[in-house]
C-alpha cells in the first residue's frame, strides 16, 4: 500500500501522543509532537499492558518487558486470605501470541520517547479545527496536515471539538504507591465491600500497591486527604488477606487518582483534527484498559490517516466495550470462587475483543499498519 506522507502535529506526550507518533514515523509521515510540560511527563504509578498493547509496542520497536515485569499469573483473594481463582496469564500469552507486561510508568514514557522529536513548554491555548492549527501560549501558531490531541483527561483539543467535557466523577478512587519486593510475575489482588487491594510487580524491585475505594470530594480518602496510608488503614484494616500483613508499616507516599467515566460518541473530530487516548475515552482503571487503549488509537491511526472518521468510527466501536465494562467499577461484593481454567479462558476472550488489533489477522495488520511480514 502507497502511503501518502502527511505532517502531522501531535499534542499531547502521554502514551496515547507518542504511541501515535512513532507509529506514523515509523510510515515515513513528517511528525512533531508538542507538551505542555517543561520535560517528558513521568508521574503516575504503573500500567498494566495486555496482549494487544505489547504486540503493538514490538511493532513499534519497543520492548516494555525489558523494564517491567512479564506477568504470568494474577490471583483473586477473599479479605481472609483464600484463594478464589487464579488467572493465568502464561496460558493466556500462548493463546493470543504475546505477553501481558506490567510497567512503571515513568519506563514505558521514556521508552515510547526515544528517538521522537518532542517540543516540550509547548502549552496550547487554542485550537481551529477547521485549519488544524493550534495556537501556543507564547503566541506561535502551529499546524499540519493532520492534528491529533492526545493532551489527556483536560484535552483543550477536545475542548474546541466537543460542545463541553462529558467525564464525570464516578464516585471511586485509587491510592497508590511502590514498595520494595522480589519480582514474582504475578498480580494479587483482593475484593470487599470496602473496595479492591492490589499488589503488581512493576520490573525490578518495584511493586505498586493500591487501593480502589469509594470517595467523593470533601469526604475521608478525598486528595486532600491529610494521612492517607492512615485513612487507608482505617478503611481495609480488618482485613486478613495475606500481602496486606506485611505490607502497612511500608506504605510511605501515597497519589490520588479519581476515576473518571463517559460515554464513548462514534464521532471525535472534525476535519483534519481527531483525538486519541484519553482525550477520546476516558475511563475508570478496573479493567487497566486506559493506556491499552491509547496504544491500540495509535495502531488503528496509522491505517486510517486519509480518512479520521473511519478511525473513529472503527476505534469507539472496538473500546466501548471495556468502558463499558469500567463503568460497573470494582463490585462492593466478594467475588465467588470459581474455576482458575473457566476465567482464564473468558479473560482472554475479553481480551481479544478489546484489541482491534488482535481481532484483525497477520495479513490484514500488515496491511493497515504497513508493517513488513517479517516483523508479525
Amino acid at each position: 500500500m502507497r502511503i501518502r506522507k502527511k505532517r502531522v502535529v501531535v499534542i499531547g506526550a502521554g502514551i496515547a501522543g507518542l504511541a501515535t507518533a512513532r507509529a506514523l514515523l515509523a510510515d515515513g509521515h513528517e511528525v512533531e509532537v508538542y507538551e505542555a510540560a517543561p520535560e517528558l511527563r513521568a508521574t503516575g504509578g504503573s500500567v498494566t499492558l495486555w496482549p494487544g498493547a505489547t504486540g503493538i509496542l514490538r511493532e513499534l520497536g519497543v520492548d516494555p518487558a525489558a523494564r517491567g515485569s512479564r506477568l504470568s499469573a494474577m490471583e483473586s483473594y477473599t479479605t481472609r486470605g483464600r484463594r478464589l481463582f487464579t488467572v493465568d496469564l502464561a496460558d493466556i500469552e500462548r493463546r493470543l501470541g504475546r505477553p501481558s507486561v506490567h510497567i512503571v510508568r515513568r519506563d514505558l514514557v521514556e521508552l515510547l520517547a526515544e528517538g521522537v522529536p518532542i517540543t516540550y513548554g509547548a502549552e496550547v491555548a487554542a485550537v481551529d479545527p477547521d485549519r488544524a492549527e493550534a495556537t501556543l501560549a507564547d503566541g506561535r501558531t502551529i499546524g499540519g496536515d493532520v492534528l491529533v490531541g492526545a493532551d489527556g483527561r483536560r484535552s483543550v483539543v477536545r475542548g474546541a471539538l466537543w460542545e463541553q467535557d462529558p467525564a464525570r466523577l464516578s464516585g471511586w478512587v485509587t491510592w497508590q504507591g511502590f514498595v520494595s519486593e522480589p519480582d514474582s510475575g504475578v498480580i494479587r489482588m483482593a475484593t470487599g465491600r470496602q473496595g479492591l487491594f492490589s499488589l503488581a510487580p512493576a520490573g525490578g524491585d518495584r511493586l505498586l500497591w493500591w487501593f480502589d475505594t469509594r470517595a467523593a470530594p470533601g469526604s475521608r480518602l478525598w486528595e486532600d486527604e491529610p494521612d492517607p496510608v492512615a485513612a487507608l488503614r482505617e478503611r481495609f484494616g480488618s482485613w486478613r488477606a495475606g500481602p496486606l500483613q506485611w505490607l502497612w508499616p511500608q506504605l510511605g507516599d501515597a497519589q490520588f487518582f479519581p476515576h473518571y467515566r463517559h460515554a464513548v460518541p462514534e464521532v471525535w473530530g472534525r476535519g483534519a483534527v481527531t483525538l486519541a487516548g484519553d482525550s477520546a475515552h476516558t475511563m475508570p482503571p478496573a479493567l487497566a484498559q486506559g493506556a491499552n487503549q491509547g496504544i491500540e488509537d495509535a495502531w488503528a491511526l496509522r491505517g486510517s490517516l486519509e480518512d479520521l472518521r473511519a478511525y473513529e468510527r472503527g476505534r469507539a466501536k472496538v473500546v466501548r466495550r471495556p468502558a463499558v465494562l469500567a463503568g460497573f467499577e470494582m463490585t462492593s461484593r466478594p467475588q465467588p470462587p470459581m474455576p482458575s481454567a473457566l476465567v482464564t479462558g473468558l479473560f482472554a476472550r475479553l481480551l481479544r475483543a478489546f484489541s482491534g488489533y488482535l481481532l484483525t489477522t497477520p495479513e490484514q495488520r500488515r496491511i493497515l499498519g504497513n508493517v513488513p511480514e517479517s516483523r508479525i
